[in-house]
């Protein structure tokens, strides 16, 4: 390992905490460089639902454990992610055993007891959760997701399960985590959500803001507006999936094997400013996760585009540091 690279947590230290997503496969491979630059991590996607519970009577904590050790052996803090989610769910859930919808109770008392078992296996060790994710609908026309929670449950599943966590983990930290939470209109809604949930009593103590961005957008305007809005619930807030895309969504090319020396430059300024911003609100921003660790592996190689190559991180596929990296930690001095 390179020495004279900085750690890029340690150049936040005091400011924020800095994390990546991981899976067992990226802590087996790139362990060292990981538990180098990252003092928080999150499970990609080996916390989510169908891969912990599977069958009614059967969890498969193996993986988790797995990243759980991983955490605990270089002091790394960890985000627990997700509970309550449309997708990456198992069918079983929602059903009866004859395969019919399963009534209201059914599902109210395998979501609280999925909830109860999985944050009260990891009470103590993993700080903060987010509880139900991406619970808002993007189209203008509705306001919330129409997903099978809330068609068998109705709006309340999502305060049942923060009271469930809250329950199960008293000391941990319970966030709604979303995408698009800088969209005017999207974010007006989450804001709204949010704001009612408090008022119910409901046991929330955070906003996570996926930002799942690109290096065209969005302006810094828009992400300043969003921080303010949801800082004004008197909530945390964690950047929980940060990525700088290569390319806008509607951008479906498949011809670019490396990125233009300006896509690099935009994505280095993009990087510059936006954590600056982010130490602005230090106060409110505790913790700033990217969405993987290095340009190896990144979900955005298969999304929109599959087989597409992107470049999002501030590290590249060999876990050199990038010059947009020496950005970042310049900002942070």
């Amino acid at each position: 390992m390179n020495n004279k690279v900085p750690n890029l947590h340690e150049a936040y230290k005091g400011i924020f905490r800095i994390g990546a997503a991981v899976s067992t496969k990226t802590i087996r491979s790139d362990g060292d460089f990981i538990a180098q630059h990252y003092n928080s991590i999150t499970a990609e996607n080996q916390m989510k639902f169908e891969e912990i519970h599977p069958e009614e009577e059967r969890y498969t904590f193996e993986a988790a454990d797995e990243i759980m050790d991983f955490a605990m052996q270089n002091g790394i803090a960890v985000r627990g992610h997700t509970m309550v989610w449309h997708n990456q769910t198992s069918d079983w859930i929602f059903e009866d055993p004859s395969g019919s919808t399963a009534s209201k109770e059914t599902v109210l008392l395998r979501m609280q007891e999925h909830i109860r078992m999985v944050a009260g296996r990891y009470k103590g060790r993993i700080y903060a959760w987010d509880v139900v994710n991406e619970a808002i609908e993007d189209k203008a026309d509705l306001v919330m997701r129409s997903t099978k929670w809330l068609e068998i449950l109705g709006e309340d599943y999502i305060r049942h399960a923060f009271e469930a966590a809250h329950e199960a983990d008293p000391n941990a930290l319970l966030f709604y985590n979303d995408y698009n939470e800088t969209e005017p209109v999207k974010r007006d809604k989450i804001y709204n959500l949010v704001r009612s949930l408090k008022e119910k009593g409901a046991p929330i103590h955070g906003i996570g803001m996926q930002g799942h961005w690109n290096i065209y957008g969005p302006s810094l305007d828009e992400i300043r507006q969003a921080v303010e809005l949801y800082a004004s619930l008197d909530l945390q807030l964690h950047i929980t999936e940060l990525d700088l895309s290569m390319f806008q969504f509607e951008d479906r090319r498949t011809d670019l094997l490396v990125p233009t020396e300006q896509m690099v430059e935009l994505q280095e300024q993009r990087y510059e400013d936006i954590f600056r911003l982010f130490k602005e609100y230090r106060d409110v921003i505790t913790s700033v996760t990217f969405w993987g660790a290095a340009d190896n592996y990144t979900w955005l190689d298969n999304f929109p585009v599959r087989g597409r190559k992107n470049w999002p991180f501030l590290f590249d596929a060999d876990l050199r540091p990038k010059q947009a990296f020496w950005r970042v930690i310049k900002e942070a001095k």
